[in-house]
């Protein structure tokens, strides 16, 4: 096999937008099928992969999940292995994912464990989300693990470091999408159209309320707007608006009260506005929520089995689809310090790969200790 660090390059050139992932299940189907066969069971499902490694003597199944995809960045890293898909990127670090997987799955493939080892290599995690629906599917039923295990880099972390903590470690997250559609007509004669650039303005001011009203200060959430679209030229009215954002809550609770306070304040606009008005939630993450006990016990395994510094840190608003996993299988998430000035989603990340072979090193350890018995 080649060494790890040419794999994420490799990988890292393909990024592909969710159920997309064609090149990138190629690629790794290509390696798994140069693995030892005899302990493997490879099934593919839409563009994920499931790889289970049968162990010698089951009581359990464990599980690793990777995600594939990529995001829809135009990459300004000035690597040489930069992504050859226009306007494509890895810049969520999802390719230091899957290497991290498939060393993990070189080695077990040598060296089964007693009990079963689950790989879940899940699509389109940046959206419209491959979690739920891989949760949901009859193949995962059928191989249902009994504990599960992740991990996503932080650019804010030096390598060497990890990064976790018992309970809420990502936040509840949802799209929103809101289209406003009202008359269009001569800029000259407003009183003859209904303006969706005003309808838009005031809702948006209007929003921002949500938070500083609605929700208890002792408790998190966030609405953001991030792109509003209206209008197609100076001197005239606009007929259609469209606001696009992000809602993030620290619990479920209170992602169904901003969203039924949006929904009021929608419809005061529709109203006020005498237009129609249209909520779209899109894409909706559950939040990642620790195991206390597994998460504990991992901590303490890697503080004491390995080099790595072990940091008990804060929730994030970062949201991570990995939660429906987590809300049926037991387990937890950790962070990856990777060490680059560029945070998630920019389009300059630029992750250390010396991260990848100490998390295959931490994770060899912790699955072989989990999964042999004495």
């Amino acid at each position: 096999m080649k060494p790890l660090t040419d794999i994420r390059k490799d990988l890292h050139q393909i990024p592909e937008l969710g159920f997309q992932e064609f090149k990138t299940q190629r690629y790794l189907l290509d390696l798994i099928s140069s693995f030892p066969s005899d302990h493997l069971e490879v099934t593919t499902w839409e563009t994920g992969i499931f790889v289970k490694v049968k162990g010698k003597d089951p009581k359990k199944t464990l599980a690793y999940r990777t995600d594939m995809d990529g995001l829809p960045i135009k990459e300004e890293t000035g690597y040489e292995f930069a992504s050859i898909h226009e306007g494509m990127m890895h810049a969520c670090g999802h390719d230091i994912h899957m290497t991290i997987a498939i060393g993990l799955l070189s080695h077990f493939a040598q060296h089964p464990l007693d009990d079963n080892l689950l790989f879940i290599f899940q699509p389109a995690e940046e959206g419209p989300g491959g979690a739920l629906p891989m949760r949901e599917s009859e193949l995962f039923q059928s191989l249902q693990p009994d504990q599960i295990t992740a991990l996503h880099i932080a650019p804010e972390y030096p390598v060497g470091t990890i990064a976790l903590k018992e309970g809420l470690l990502f936040a509840n997250t949802s799209e929103l999408f809101i289209d406003l559609i009202g008359k269009g007509g001569h800029a000259a004669y407003p009183h003859l159209s209904n303006d969706m650039v005003v309808a838009g303005s005031h809702l948006v001011t209007q929003l921002q309320t949500i938070i500083s009203r609605n929700i208890d200060p002792l408790d998190s959430a966030v609405v953001t707007i991030g792109k509003i679209t209206g209008g197609t030229k100076q001197n005239i009215i606009a007929e259609q608006a469209r606001l696009e954002g992000t809602i993030r809550t620290l619990s479920q609770e209170a992602m169904e009260k901003v969203k039924k306070r949006i929904e009021s304040l929608v419809e005061g606009i529709s109203n006020g506005f005498d237009c129609e008005a249209v909520i779209d939630y899109g894409s909706n993450y559950r939040q990642v929520d620790n195991e206390p006990i597994l998460t504990r016990e991992f901590m303490e395994f890697a503080s004491n089995e390995s080099n790595l510094t072990v940091v008990e840190c804060k929730e994030a608003m970062t949201g991570e689809d990995y939660g429906y996993f987590l809300e049926k299988v037991p387990g937890f998430m950790f962070w990856l310090g990777v060490d680059t000035p560029y945070g998630l989603h920019h389009s300059r990340l630029t992750p250390q790969e010396g991260a990848i072979q100490s998390a295959v090193d931490l994770l060899t350890k912790y699955f072989t200790f989990k999964g042999t018995r004495n």
